[in-house]
């Protein structure tokens, strides 16, 4: 894979140290705005990458196949559109767009343009996560599903003071559900498919979430999904099940140790180590995918992030919060 990373900012800044790792991965571009294009030359001469631009075309020109999309959410959209015309392969920060209607709109894009089109959602494509979904037979009939993933904000503290950056700002997809929650929805939904029925309880401050609390309907269970922004609490996430539990024991974007605890006494445990570098499965299971041109695979994955996108944006709409893409 030759990657261009679209995007300067915190969360590139995390993975470069493992992704210039990663067998096969060629890190040869990073589009920058013009105002963060020194952070971005001062990034590509720590990790050795030749091409810095803050343009989007001069960008495209260098030695890429595969863009990763890092920047705030209202932009995914549009560069997510601008990489496929180029015919690039995109992988994209979660969440991948603003609403359900962007997100239909990029996967059938990424079909007309037979481009491989990503969501970078670590969840998934973790060990530990996998072994969840393996173990889940063995609890028996599932009762209550929790996932929780509570982290002040360091944000937060300028919106109370009436600041409002993209991670509180209503017109750039900000807000608990799109950010932290987006994590817990993809660990339920990835176990148990799309709900039957959800509503969203939202504390909202000035037009947006700042945290809030999703509960899932599905057959014989109810899913309860909390994240906050505003307030530090509990992570992690567990499965009741009549016959015993599983639980795993950090954030679900982490995941982390796995435990299987049955009625009987048996007790499992399994973890892959991965928890500290968690995008490194899925930029693998990315790089496969391209390289052996499983597009099916892709739009499998594609499916399930226009559904978790449905459910946040109707989620989220009933709960009276609206995005300047909504309109």
């Amino acid at each position: 894979m030759k990657l261009g990373i679209i995007g300067s900012g915190k969360i590139v800044l995390s993975f470069l140290p493992f992704l210039v790792q990663i067998k096969g991965m060629i890190i040869n571009a990073i589009l920058s705005t013009p105002r963060s294009l020194e952070q971005a030359k001062n990034m590509a001469e720590a990790y050795g990458i030749p091409n810095v631009s803050s343009d989007f075309e001069e960008f495209c020109s260098f030695d890429i196949d595969t863009v990763y999309v890092a920047v705030p959410n209202f932009m995914h959209f549009d560069y997510c559109k601008k990489a496929m015309k180029k015919k690039l392969n995109v992988i994209v920060e979660k969440p991948m767009v603003s609403n359900d209607t962007e997100a239909r709109e990029l996967r059938d894009m990424a079909v007309d343009h037979h481009c491989f089109l990503f969501e970078a959602i670590t969840t998934l494509y973790l060990g530990n996560y996998q072994k969840v979904k393996e173990w889940l037979p063995r609890i028996g009939t599932v009762k209550i599903a929790q996932s929780q993933y509570s982290q002040y904000s360091s944000r937060y503290n300028a919106f109370r003071q009436g600041e409002v950056l993209p991670a509180f700002d209503p017109a750039k997809a900000g807000g608990a559900l799109m950010d932290l929650n987006l994590y817990n929805i993809h660990y339920i939904m990835g176990l148990f498919g799309k709900p039957k029925n959800y509503k969203y309880y939202a504390n909202i401050e000035r037009g947006i979430d700042t945290s809030g609390t999703l509960i899932m309907e599905y057959d014989g269970f109810q899913a309860i999904c909390l994240a906050a922004k505003d307030s530090k609490g509990m992570r992690g996430c567990i499965i009741q099940g009549t016959d015993g539990i599983i639980r795993t024991e950090l954030s679900p974007n982490l995941v982390g140790k796995a435990v299987l605890e049955l009625n009987d006494g048996t007790v499992e445990e399994y973890d892959d180590g991965y928890s500290d570098r968690r995008m490194v499965p899925e930029f693998r299971k990315f790089m496969e995918a391209i390289d052996s041109s499983n597009y099916a695979f892709c739009y499998e994955m594609l499916d399930k992030s226009v559904a978790v996108a449905e459910v946040q944006t109707k989620a989220r709409q009933n709960a009276g919060i609206f995005f300047a893409a909504d309109e």
